[in-house]
């Protein structure tokens, strides 16, 4: 049985974790409006992007002229998976999920035969995969010192991945990330970004449209600023899952820091009265002695 000092010492331990989950708690929450301003507000873009290009590849079809990231290499051997995670943990699940969503994918791959390469973008990411998979690692993205993700670290990203293409070193990508839903619900997503594959939306109006010059010259231009668009539009969803997984979690420690706190309180009280009664005992006892 802990003796009245160790119950003392531990509630003022877990006092003091209480502290710092509960401003951890705060910050997250301050983050989390501007990381949500900042996807919610991308979306329209990406969206109405997608629908542009949909209508772009339906008419250029399968053409001897459609341009290679939208045609593809005609092969599907070997596939580069780039996991985009958070630099920092105590989040929750949120690292954790998309790690393991790439994961399944990987395996998936590697039992059917493929050749897998995998691209890590967030420390966490890393460290999560390169224990099983560390051979099939060729390259990492680090973003510790960047405060703000802006479009010109997608770009970067992206131009890695479209350089690797060029150089016929993969046949399909497809990025990995957390899609934003609320506070407690972050989607782990795998999206497709090479060849390109987009879907127009549901009930949208067909309109045909004369473009100069060609559609195929037009894709050619667009498509790499579709990658980069893609994998900035991942970046802001993550940054934002990662802040409502951050609060969630660092709100769920706190409170279960406060029931600890009451448990070792009782406990410490508990032992007190015992310690107070035995030396009642003691002292009755001695007076009856004599």
């Amino acid at each position: 049985m802990p003796s009245l000092k160790d119950l003392k010492n531990r509630i003022e331990s877990v006092k003091s974790t209480r502290k710092i989950t509960k401003a951890m708690q705060m910050v997250a929450a301050a983050k989390l409006r501007r990381a949500q301003d900042a996807a919610e507000a991308s979306r329209p873009y990406t969206e109405r992007f997608n629908a542009v290009m949909a209508g772009l590849a339906a008419s250029v079809g399968s053409s001897a002229g459609a341009p290679k990231l939208l045609a593809g290499t005609g092969a599907d051997q070997v596939h580069l998976l780039v996991v985009l995670t958070a630099e920092r943990g105590l989040c929750g699940g949120f690292n954790g999920n998309i790690a393991k969503l790439a994961r399944a994918h990987a395996e998936k791959l590697l039992a059917a035969g493929k050749t897998v390469k995998i691209v890590t973008v967030g420390k966490k990411g890393r460290d999560a995969i390169r224990r099983d998979m560390g051979e099939h690692f060729v390259h990492h993205v680090d973003l510790t010192e960047v405060k703000r993700v802006a479009y010109s670290d997608a770009q970067g990203i992206a131009q890695d991945i479209l350089t690797r293409f060029d150089a016929g070193e993969f046949d399909v990508a497809t990025i990995f990330f957390a899609e934003f839903q609320n506070v407690v619900t972050q989607i782990p997503t795998a999206q497709q970004i090479i060849p390109a594959s987009f879907e127009a939306e549901e009930g949208a109006e067909t309109t045909l449209y004369d473009y100069e010059p060609s559609e195929e010259a037009i894709l050619a231009d667009l498509l790499p600023r579709g990658v980069a668009t893609a994998i900035f539009s991942a970046l802001l969803e993550n940054g934002a899952s990662e802040q409502g997984a951050r609060m969630s979690a660092m709100d769920n420690a706190t409170r279960n820091a406060g029931e600890m706190i009451d448990k070792l309180t009782i406990e410490f009280n508990r032992s007190r009265q015992a310690v107070i009664t035995n030396e009642l005992i003691e002292i009755i006892s001695g007076a009856e002695a004599l």
